[in-house]
């Protein structure tokens, strides 16, 4: 019964992806690093912006090729260089330093090519407290954020800014623990929001939860009982197992390559996509949970020290991330579960969502493993 019509749901599936594939590449977040250290009286560092965010901001492709060269982006420094200065300004003592753009340098990282920029202010006063005003692709891409690492001495604060939050005030004398807690809380429940290849893994080992396994064939549950037993399993496996892997790689115990993680992730998508269409591992996916989510702690760690942990309150920092990815996820299965239990018995779901729903993810998770194998995505 469950593959009774497979053959338009494969034609079906042909079409939603020509729309999924494009934009799983596309939609990529906007991340800007901004990483700063205070030097009596004046700041130093460097600013990682994405080559595809600067291409909104001003023509580099001058030739039309569709290729960047090291020439073209030289030639652009000028340009790119007032943007940028436009869109960050440094406060200390309440009068602004002197910005200055000292080198331009490219970077590679996981999701594409980056422009390194380095960066000195200049301050008439010794640094005590320090102002960052941030305001780079606010206006074309609202969801841009400018993820912060300052270094004051043996402190390190860290921020995100966003449209909702353009601005960073630190009393470099004293620390807030309190401001650091919230703002690593806000960037795992962003980072699981944003993090389809995370999102997709655990939906596909969702989907079934509204079943039971039966004589070779699914069969919806009678209670919801049932249906969020199978669900807790799923989450505290994945929930347990990826924050073994994130606690081990943040404190710098164990660590993988990140483009392999990334691959590993893209793969464990995939398998837990075609385990729904082969029911290898019918009522037991919790093992496929935390065996995968042992992965996806590594891929999290990847996006936490890109943040910076902080040297004093490192555990409070690294408790706030995995509390934020724990709440996002929360929300996520929250929204689905009452959704897939009311449609548990439905054909809309056992050929479109479960199955069709299966085949897409299936699909998405193969271009991301050619994206990151290759290195394009």
């Amino acid at each position: 019964m469950l593959f009774r019509r497979f053959s338009w749901i494969k034609s079906l599936a042909a079409l939603i992806l020509a729309c999924i594939a494009g934009p799983a590449d596309a939609h990529r977040p906007s991340d800007a690093f901004l990483d700063l250290s205070v030097q009596a009286d004046h700041v130093e560092g460097h600013w990682e912006i994405a080559l595809r965010d600067l291409a909104s901001l001003v023509v580099l492709d001058r030739d039309g090729d569709h290729a960047l060269s090291w020439g073209e982006l030289r030639a652009a420094q000028p340009a790119l260089a007032r943007r940028l200065l436009a869109a960050l300004s440094v406060t200390a003592g309440g009068q602004v330093c002197d910005l200055e753009v000292t080198d331009l340098q490219i970077n590679d990282r996981l999701d594409g090519r980056y422009a390194w920029f380095g960066l000195r202010a200049q301050c008439s006063v010794t640094v005590t407290a320090l102002r960052l005003d941030y305001a780079l692709l606010f206006d074309p891409d609202p969801t841009h954020r400018g993820i912060v690492v300052l270094h004051a001495g043996d402190a390190v604060h860290a921020a995100v800014l966003s449209p909702q939050h353009p601005s960073l005030d630190v009393m470099l004398e004293t620390p807030s623990r309190w401001r650091s807690f919230v703002d690593f809380l806000y960037e795992g429940v962003w980072h699981i929001w944003i993090g389809y290849d995370h999102i997709l893994f655990l939906i596909a080992l969702l989907l079934p939860a509204v079943w039971r396994r039966q004589q070779g064939h699914w069969i919806a549950v009678e209670r919801l009982a049932p249906a969020l037993r199978e669900v807790a399993m799923v989450v505290s496996a994945f929930t347990v197992a990826h924050s073994i892997t994130l606690s081990l790689a943040a404190l710098e115990w164990v660590n993988l390559p990140g483009r392999w993680v990334e691959l590993a992730i893209a793969a464990s998508v995939l398998l837990a996509a075609l385990n729904n269409l082969t029911a290898l591992i019918g009522n037991g996916r919790w093992m496929l949970a935390f065996a995968f989510g042992l992965i996806h702690g590594f891929g999290f760690a990847g996006v936490l020290g890109e943040l910076g942990l902080p040297q004093s309150g490192r555990v409070l920092a690294l408790l706030a991330f995995n509390l934020g990815v724990e709440l996002g996820q929360l929300s996520i299965v929250v929204s689905l579960v009452p959704i897939m239990f009311r449609l548990r018995a439905t054909r809309f779901y056992r050929d479109g969502i479960f199955t069709l729903g299966s085949i897409a993810v299936a699909a998405v998770a193969c271009v991301w493993m050619v994206q990151r194998a290759t290195g394009a995505a």
